[in-house]
């Protein structure tokens, strides 16, 4: 008896290992992919308006992603539908939109409190208090979806923002000079402004990934993924059109002359940021749905590294013996999390109960087996 239950539970382990693998194929290739995404978004920008100088908009730039997001997204929603099917396709999307358009105007606010925050602390500072969105998006993990994770991945959670801290050297040795300015200004009240801010962009942040997590996996209605894009998409269209708007607005009043038109100095790099940025908003809602809020943010962490890397070789960005060090510490951390070891108790009592199962199977094909014998006797 023994012998069948340890046997079973060897059997329904190895079973449910072979499928986890089978199925984590597509989520490291979803998460593999929006790391390089987000590493060459970052690169083409970086080149576009660091070395070439370019002097379109952000805000366009992201006004036109969204514009592809809903265009890609409408097709593959309405392919191959008739003009009826879509037309009511259409109604209970937007019908149901109202839980993206939510999430649309938190990403606005975001926005909004990073201006903020800038204008009131350095980037340094600013880099260093923003890397809590690692552990801002573990904790709303485990408080929304009720996750529960090992001591180990909270450490890995804390190397992670560590060495992504120690990556951003650079920017601390230009905060260096800027703080003193801030000091010698008086500015300790700008300094609370600008740390609030950022406080509050992280704590948005952490509960922005979990709640679009949450509606992805356990809604009701059952929308799919690119229903859901197409939502996020157009709940963001008014908010750009509107900081194109303020843009416009604040940069006549700083400058006391008209600004340059809109979509002026557009070129074709500036075409192909936008479409690699359409691009990492479709893979962020692909891989929440085949992963998970965390493993985004490793992976989006990552391509900070690998961005870093191919600055340094191609553009001649810096590279210091301390980034180094804090990119050892993000790929150590990013092992750490995800070969972790530890089994929790929901895998324990799933196994016990796939072992339970099929024990009783294997017992009853063993009576069967034994009857059929009698039976054969004569």
């Amino acid at each position: 008896m023994y012998a069948r239950i340890e046997k079973g539970n060897k059997r329904s382990l190895l079973q449910s290992m072979i499928s986890t693998i089978k199925g984590g194929g597509t989520k490291l290739t979803v998460l593999i992919i929006l790391c390089l995404q987000n590493t060459l978004f970052t690169v083409l920008r970086r080149y576009s308006q660091g070395i070439l100088r370019e002097t379109y908009s952000k805000y366009e730039c992201l006004l036109l992603g969204e514009i592809i997001k809903i265009m890609f997204s409408s097709y593959m929603i309405f392919d191959g539908m008739n003009s009826v099917e879509r037309a009511t396709r259409l109604r209970l999307i937007l019908s149901k939109s109202w839980k993206m358009f939510i999430l649309a105007a938190i990403y606005g606010c975001m926005n909004i409190l990073s201006f903020i925050a800038l204008r009131n602390i350095d980037a340094g500072t600013f880099t260093v208090v923003a890397q809590c969105k690692i552990l801002t998006t573990a904790t709303f993990s485990a408080i929304m979806l009720n996750r529960e994770y090992s001591w180990t991945k909270w450490r890995s959670f804390i190397q992670l923002m560590v060495g992504v801290v120690l990556f951003s050297a650079p920017l601390w040795d230009h905060s260096n000079d800027v703080s003193g300015a801030q000091k010698s200004s008086s500015a300790q009240f700008n300094f609370i402004i600008g740390i609030s801010a950022v406080a509050v962009e992280v704590t948005l942040s952490g509960f922005a990934s979990i709640y679009f997590e949450k509606v992805i996996k356990t809604d009701n209605i059952q929308l799919g993924i690119w229903d859901r894009n197409f939502q996020l998409a157009l709940g963001s269209f008014p908010i750009y059109v509107g900081f194109m708007f303020w843009h416009a607005v604040s940069c006549t009043e700083s400058t006391g002359n008209k600004c340059e038109v809109m979509f002026g100095g557009w070129s074709l790099m500036a075409v192909v940021c936008s479409m690699f940025g359409a691009g990492g908003g479709l893979l962020v809602a692909l891989s929440i749905k085949y992963g998970d809020s965390i493993l985004k943010t490793l992976a989006t962490t990552g391509s900070i590294i690998l961005s870093s890397l191919l600055d340094h070789f191609l553009l001649g960005g810096p590279l210091s013996p301390v980034m180094i060090c804090g990119g050892i510490q993000v790929v150590l951390a990013i092992c750490n999390y995800t070969f972790d070891a530890t089994v929790s108790d929901e895998q324990v009592f799933s196994s016990i109960e796939a072992g339970k199962t099929l024990e009783g199977k294997t017992c009853d094909d063993e009576e069967k087996g034994e009857h059929a014998d009698r039976k054969i006797k004569p």
